[in-house]
């Protein structure tokens, strides 16, 4: 019989990401954010290629990518409210973590498997910083796909992509619970 810890299953039960514009002073230091990247490492990695690295973005950092938002989506043509929505992104916090997707050449490990290791660092970074006691949320957003925005301010090789970006800091406000899934809807069992 497997043992089973009820407090964890409660807890992921219960979890909630808290929305970065939500998130305020204080912030966790690079101690508390070592500490939740060596958490969020141990993630499902084929080959052990570590097809993934972090961009701890702090304060000075945040402000350059903010203010480099505004050209580039002008230049893009974006909506005035989706550039504001970007830049706010980076501006209103003072940490945040970008997980970069790193695909090595790999025989035996298609990349696609790379990809998806990349997407659960990205969410064990999200746990590890919320069972931490932290508030925190697992964003995008155009600027994160966009080839010359992350060549440019994060320094991406052509082959890397941003696979998402962990903001983290001391809740404010509770979001309301939103609905989930429901779990017949979605789920097939073949027995044969």
């Amino acid at each position: 019989m497997p043992q089973t810890s009820e407090e964890t299953l409660d807890w992921l039960r219960t979890r909630r990401s808290r929305p970065a514009k939500t998130l305020a002073a204080p912030f966790p230091d690079r101690a508390e954010i070592g500490t939740i990247l060596e958490i969020a490492a141990r993630t499902p990695d084929h080959g052990k290629l570590e097809p993934w690295r972090f961009l701890v973005l702090e304060k000075p950092a945040l402000k350059r990518l903010a203010a480099a938002v505004p050209d580039r989506g002008t230049a893009l043509g974006l909506a005035p409210d989706k550039v504001d929505k970007m830049a706010s992104q980076f501006h209103t916090t003072d940490v945040a973590i970008a997980v970069i997707s790193s695909p090595k050449i790999a025989d035996k490990v298609p990349e696609i498997e790379q990809i998806l290791s990349a997407g659960a660092v990205c969410y064990g970074l999200l746990m590890a910083a919320l069972a931490s006691g932290w508030g925190a949320n697992w964003l995008s957003g155009w600027a994160s796909h966009d080839r010359a925005f992350v060549e440019a301010h994060l320094g991406l090789a052509p082959r890397e992509r941003v696979a998402g970006f962990i903001h983290i800091g001391t809740e404010t406000s509770a979001p309301p619970e939103r609905p989930r899934p429901e779990i017949s809807a979605i789920t097939t069992w073949l027995s044969e």
